[in-house]
């Protein structure tokens, strides 16, 4: 998606022939997002991806809904989530609306005798502990703490982790996720004023053609159902692609804050868009440097979208006792702000090494069986001194 990328060995022209040494056709395949309307890549496989020898019977997985309706802070504490060795089944969805799922995960094993295929929406996998490799037809992606990993719809992959213990912070989104388009000049280039730039970002590396038949099983996401596939040959049987349309890595370390003489509003922390939500990166930060300014952030209504931080390390200076790990949700409609003495604390304070993943949806969140488990019951009771 950020710009366009090739590997391996590709025809000159598209949709032409392209042989194997023996002479055996290579088989094409597009693959893109919103019909033939938006970005796509075109790859090669050894053989067709389509051989299926077996079906088994779905299973699902939707979120049970716990409140559909509220109007209240809440606090989730992330880390309470059980660790699970399998990666599918360590996915637990916290707060949803119809256009992203917001998820944790503990995995502590790597995926070995299986691949995943999201076909419902883009995946946003934020690394907050461990390291490893995504593995897709498209290559490899090393990852670690920090990374965001961005996996667009109908990629199959695999991840293998370095140890067992991971912590994942993840949105499923059901619309493409992109570059915000006030970073992005006319003909997609990210601009001087922007908070990264496409050094930062990481395409796959290491593409490795697996020329193998076999029973390779996928395990495909749709509609809020896990489809069991056995496909007959190996998925990441890729000999070359190009395009856009493939999964990249971006370091959260790597996006620089903007700052000024007075407090910037949450906007200028944006770092991804989807369709009705943004994703913004809190970094370490020096503060405003007015004479007379005050760091900390002032109370503010949420009227037409709810707020979720994710706090990743750091302290922050306008809440006490904040773990890592830890999710809050200021829902549309009431004020939230700093808790009391911390607007006095901030005053004199030069910067912040603060870390946070904040999500800004415009439609209501609501909140699961599995959030329910780990709440902080009394957060709501925080701002009273």
């Amino acid at each position: 998606m950020p710009f366009y990328h090739k590997a391996g060995n590709i025809p000159h022209k598209r949709h032409t022939q392209f042989r194997k040494p023996d002479g055996e056709l290579y088989a094409e395949e597009l693959v893109s997002t919103e019909g033939f309307s938006n970005v796509y890549s075109l790859v090669y496989h050894t053989h067709p991806p389509t051989l299926v020898k077996e079906l088994g019977q779905p299973y699902d997985v939707q979120p049970k809904i716990a409140r559909e309706k509220h109007l209240k802070h809440t606090s989730l504490l992330g880390f309470n989530i059980s660790q699970e060795d399998d990666y599918l089944q360590s996915r637990k969805p916290v707060l949803i609306n119809e256009d992203l799922h917001i998820i944790l995960a503990a995995p502590r094993k790597s995926m070995t005798d299986y691949f995943f295929k999201n076909s419902q929406a883009d995946e946003m996998i934020f690394i907050h502990k461990g390291s490893g490799v995504l593995k897709s037809g498209f290559g490899e992606l090393k990852f670690a703490y920090g990374d965001y990993l961005m996996i667009p719809r109908g990629t199959i992959y695999q991840i293998t982790f370095d140890n067992e213990d991971n912590r994942l912070f993840i949105v499923e989104s059901f619309s493409p996720l992109h570059i915000p388009k006030k970073y992005l000049n006319q003909v997609g280039q990210l601009m001087e004023h922007s908070p990264y730039c496409e050094r930062d970002i990481r395409v796959p590396e290491n593409l490795q053609t697996k020329d193998e038949y076999g029973d390779f099983k996928i395990l495909i996401k749709k509609q809020g159902l896990i489809y069991p596939y056995i496909y007959g040959t190996h998925p990441f049987d890729y000999v070359g692609w190009d395009g856009y349309h493939y999964p990249w890595a971006f370091s959260i370390h790597d996006f620089e804050p903007i700052t000024g003489r007075l407090h910037q509003p949450p906007p200028v922390h944006q770092t991804f868009e989807g369709h009705n939500f943004v994703v913004c990166s809190f970094v370490p930060r020096k503060f405003d440097y007015h004479p007379l300014s005050i760091p900390a952030p002032y109370n503010h209504s949420n009227i037409d979208s709810d707020e979720v931080l994710y706090y990743v390390d750091g302290d922050f200076m306008s809440r006490k006792s904040v773990v890592k790990g830890q999710i809050t949700l200021h829902p549309g409609g009431i004020p939230h702000g700093p808790q009391p003495g911390t607007v006095e604390k901030s005053i004199g304070k030069e910067a912040t090494d603060e870390l946070a993943v904040m999500i800004d949806p415009f439609r209501p969140l609501k909140i699961t069986e599995e959030a329910i488990k780990i709440e902080d019951e009394n957060y709501y009771k925080s701002w009273q001194g």
